[in-house]
């Protein structure tokens, strides 16, 4: 038998960075995020020889344990160990042996919330292996607790639930972890629309969010103006997202991006440079009406509406710099597991 789980990454369309503490506990989060057809993969075969292989495929990496009730945590399988020693400890109170294989579709720190997603997969495994009493919010509110109290990684909540929930949702982060995900109803056409519109490119260089997620978790401590007005801006661009997108008011969604771009730069250094803003701007003048960096920001993947058909201007200019356009597809469903 082999137990298998696969759960979407996304795009954060809009509200990034207002689901990261403290903001989101001392003003309330807001964010408008949609998966797509990029996964992260995870399938357990169980074993009866009492070790525990770790094969993370796209990484080329592999290891063996004898098979205990607490791993030490390592740099390389940091997020497996993490989701193995939570699972046994709160749920079966005993070592298991068995083979975890896993597989991203974008490299870590790419910005689309690989690291999440994947521990969400993970958790999603075991779940279908041990017959686990899990809904959806405790999937996303257990992955968001092995990142960010167990390993203690820097970041946000909006991932864990997108990853798990799957399709358009406007989430809404408050104090004492409180999170709610509302499923928006949006139109075929505007869908469609939306996906010919939209251009992913990657910057071909990753970046370590935590450290740029760190500066802005400072800035709203230290209560700096500009960097919290600037993540009350970007709270308020999910909400006007949120109507465009809801009404099919498809011109405005790429000046709501613009909009957000420009206040997202303000929230911590590092989010842009140099490079990132001589490609956001030979976008434009290519015809992209705006765009802006996904995830925390610093490298990964771009995005940029590109309204008619300026998307094939827009691939032309950006040769240059040496990334790549990825195809996608928005994707309804989100974490899904099976017995094979």
């Amino acid at each position: 038998m082999i137990v298998r789980a696969k759960a979407p990454l996304r795009l954060g369309l809009a509200g990034g960075g207002t689901d990261v503490s403290p903001y989101s506990e001392l003003y309330g989060g807001a964010v408008l995020n949609a998966t797509i057809s990029m996964y992260a993969y995870a399938s357990i075969e169980p074993k009866e020889d009492e070790k525990i292989v770790f094969h993370s495929v796209d990484r080329n990496l592999k290891a063996v344990y004898e098979a205990k009730e607490e791993l030490e945590i390592t740099k390389d399988f940091e997020l497996l160990e993490g989701v193995y020693n939570r699972i046994v400890k709160q749920f079966i109170k005993k070592p298991i042996s068995f083979e975890l294989t896993t597989y991203v579709d974008a490299p870590p720190g790419s910005g689309l919330g690989s690291s999440s997603t994947l521990v969400v997969a993970i958790i999603g495994a075991f779940v279908e292996w041990l017959g686990l009493p899990l809904g959806e919010y405790d999937i996303a509110h257990l992955a968001y607790e092995i990142e960010r109290i167990d390993l203690k990684m820097a970041g946000g909540k909006q991932d864990q639930y997108a990853a798990t929930f799957g399709g358009f949702n406007f989430m809404e982060f408050y104090d004492n972890d409180r999170v709610i995900v509302n499923p928006l109803r949006i139109k075929s056409d505007i869908i469609n629309e939306l996906e010919m519109n939209l251009l992913l490119y990657y910057t071909g260089t990753s970046r370590l969010s935590s450290k740029i997620i760190e500066a802005q978790v400072k800035n709203v401590r230290e209560n700096k103006e500009k960097s919290v007005e600037a993540m009350h801006k970007l709270k308020e661009q999910a909400i006007l997202m949120k109507e465009a997108i809801l009404k099919g008011k498809l011109d405005e969604i790429g000046k709501i991006l613009d909009f957000g771009w420009q206040y997202k730069k303000q929230m911590a250094e590092d989010i842009t440079n140099p490079v990132i803003e001589e490609i956001y701007q030979e976008a434009k003048k290519a015809g992209a009406i705006g765009g802006k960096i996904s995830g925390a920001g610093g490298g990964g993947f771009m995005m940029f509406y590109c309204p008619k058909n300026t998307r094939y201007a827009v691939i032309e200019a950006l040769q240059k710099f040496g990334g790549e356009f990825r195809r996608f597809h928005f994707e309804k469903k989100g974490l899904t597991s099976w017995k094979a």
